[in-house]
């Protein structure tokens, strides 16, 4: 079977991922914009706490939610119609902050945008799959997508910084709206639609099912992390979660033309690539949260501050991911995959065994060490990507963006929880506010200001508090990046070729 993806020129394939990448970027990028902004957004609209948790947690369930599905309606759909209808959705959504003036409406904003970004982010990568039909040129490609993605994450904070410092809130959404304007434009030109030509029935139940169960589990797990092991809600969600994609899953495996391939992971390097995403998303997102706080309720830094001395990491990953094919061809993509999650892992012991009291230079090197290691997540997709048959492209690409989004709820949920419990451990205090200072370093530090001059010792013991808990979580992140590389070199063949014919 083969898919209607015609023979693209070579200038017009590159021309084509620029849009891809900058689509990418944008779109991380506008994640870690909206966190530094929720501050200044809670300041003008005073949100209650729990309409403040779903601005933060609305567009992760949405997009996990629909990840499944959106991508399936791509493949039969088209791809390139449902990223162009993606970037529409983005825009509008951006537009839409104008006319919000309560929390209620940041919210529906942030599920709007859930929504364009689960219809932009699976389908450039199936998109990259099908417009490089060369599995060398291919790889190269995917490291590109990758620097982007490292990039946005790095402007991230950056721009932010530097938005709330001369314009309103509102400026953290209005951003997009001439990048996905210019994407349309360029998109419509540059980029050839492609779907499946067989796609099969549209499998309703199924949609409904993985729907349930992504949402159910994304809200487990982060209640779990905010509210422990014992929460009514997180514990009905995660049962909901269980049976939904278990049915899910058998109804898959069973029909011959599943909404998702779940059997793309009888491919060893299909599941490698997976294991790498998943592993380097869940400790990527609890450390470097933790870092950003530390850098500025410990070293006092501000938003924009924080966000260069950040930037290691990112510039690293801008060089490293594109050369990583080229190291994968020398020495093997088995090394490249296995030796980024080491590597990884190697960043955050330093944080863990660098003795005295932790200062910013030794987390610039970590965080350098970081940015290299995570240029095996090149390979990851790659390996990904080309584990799968063409017209599979958009399960593939689900499958990779739903362990990111999994990967990083897990992150924040499980070793945020770690992080929070070392914290509490080492706080002591027992005065008034003592049930604000024991949830956050935040709180601690408000409540420190408020005792005057009897405040110095609260805050330095919260601050000493804060900084061991991420020691400490630094560690634990290594012990599971050291497991996750020996997993992934057992899983990956040992003589893998990524600039070989497709393996699938």
């Amino acid at each position: 079977m083969t898919i209607t993806t015609p023979t693209v020129p070579a200038r017009r394939r590159w021309a084509g991922l620029a849009v891809l990448s900058a689509s990418v970027l944008l779109v991380v990028m506008d994640m870690t914009v909206l966190n530094v902004a929720l501050p200044a957004i809670s300041a003008d609209l005073r949100p209650e706490s729990i309409e403040l948790l779903w601005m933060v947690d609305a567009y992760a369930l949405v997009l996990s939610g629909l990840l499944v599905t959106v991508s399936a309606l791509g493949d039969r759909w088209g791809r390139k119609r449902m990223l162009m209808t993606g970037f529409a959705v983005f825009g509008l959504a951006s537009t839409a902050v104008l006319a919000a003036d309560s929390p209620l409406e940041v919210i529906a904003v942030r599920a709007l945008l859930g929504v364009g970004g689960a219809m932009i982010m699976p389908s450039t990568l199936s998109m990259i799959r099908n417009l490089f039909t060369d599995p060398a040129e291919r790889a190269k490609a995917l490291g590109v997508w990758s620097a982007m993605a490292a990039v946005g994450a790095a402007l991230g904070p950056l721009v932010a910084g530097v938005l709330l410092e001369h314009f309103s809130w509102h400026a953290a959404f209005l951003v997009n709206v001439p990048v996905m304007v210019l994407a349309i434009g360029f998109g419509l030109f540059l980029l050839p639609e492609s779907k499946n030509p067989r796609p099969g029935r549209w499998d309703a139940l199924a949609t409904l099912l993985s729907m349930a169960g992504m949402v159910a589990l994304v809200y487990a797990i982060k209640n779990f992390g905010k509210y422990g092991l014992t929460s009514p809600g997180a514990l009905v969600a995660s049962v909901v979660a269980v049976v939904a994609l278990g049915w899910f899953a058998v109804r898959c495996l069973r029909r011959p033309d599943p909404l998702l391939e779940l059997r793309l992971f009888r491919s060893a390097p299909f599941s490698a690539g997976v294991v790498t995403a998943l592993i380097t998303s869940i400790a990527m997102a609890s450390v470097l949260l933790l870092l950003a706080q530390w850098m500025q309720l410990v070293q006092g830094y501000g938003p924009l501050e924080a966000g260069v001395r950040l930037l290691p990491a990112a510039l690293a990953a801008v060089i490293a991911s594109p050369l990583a094919p080229s190291l994968a061809a020398r020495i093997g993509a088995r090394t490249v995959l296995a030796g980024g999650l080491a590597l990884t892992g190697v960043a955050f012991l330093l944080l863990f065994v660098v003795p005295g009291t932790l200062g910013y230079w030794t987390v610039a090197v970590a965080l350098t060490l970081v940015g290299l290691g995570n240029g095996s997540l090149a390979i990851a997709s790659a390996t990904i990507m080309s584990g799968s048959p063409p017209v599979k492209s958009g399960s593939a690409a689900a499958i990779e963006e739903t362990s990111y989004e999994l990967g990083g709820a897990l992150g924040v949920a499980v070793l945020g929880s770690v992080a929070a419990a070392a914290y509490r451990s080492e706080v002591t205090y027992s005065g008034p506010g003592a049930g604000v200072v024991r949830e956050s370093l935040g709180g601690a530090l408000d409540v420190a200001k408020e005792m005057g001059a009897a405040g110095g010792r609260l805050a330095e013991q919260a601050t000493e508090a804060f900084t061991n808990s991420l020691i400490l979580t630094s560690g634990v992140a290594a012990l599971l990046l050291g497991v996750g590389a020996l997993v992934v070199w057992w899983l990956t063949p040992r003589n893998l070729d990524l600039s070989a014919a497709d393996h699938h």
